[in-house]
């Protein structure tokens, strides 16, 4: 059975933790780039937005007893496959998912111009997110 307390308090941080990106993405591009303690501050508030995101993902798919994911990514596919999130939504968070790899994993390919351009497009994202779980195990 889902833990509601547990994701409510990963909500929690994640709430904060957006709020940071989206005072962030205010800067413009040009300073954004000139200033390194910028860029890595997005870096990281991004990478700990998704992983919250993954970590409630992983705790309902655990609590329902979903099938096993085959990585991050997958995590979201199950969730779109038991009707939780709509197909559309599932599809960005694979994506969101794959691009956490890639700031963990690959950080010295990483495209600091995109960074500015995610964080002020696709954020919402979780909030779409942390609402379908919401609705579907709080509602």
């Amino acid at each position: 059975m889902v833990d509601i307390d547990r994701i409510l308090a990963k909500f929690e941080m994640l709430d904060r933790f957006t709020g940071i990106i989206q005072n962030l993405s205010q800067t413009d591009i040009e300073t954004f780039m000139a200033d390194p303690v910028l860029i890595g501050s997005m870096r990281y508030y991004l990478q700990v937005s998704i992983e919250c995101c993954l970590d409630v993902a992983a705790h309902v798919i655990s609590s329902e007893r979903y099938r096993a994911p085959k990585d991050y990514a997958d995590t979201f596919t199950i969730l779109k496959d038991k009707g939780i999130l709509p197909a559309e939504l599932a599809h960005k968070l694979r994506q969101m998912a794959k691009f956490r790899n890639r700031l963990v994993h690959l950080y010295g390919e990483i495209d600091d111009q995109a960074i500015h351009q995610i964080a002020r497009s696709d954020i919402r994202d979780m909030d779409q997110f942390k609402e379908a779980i919401l609705n579907h195990f709080a509602g």
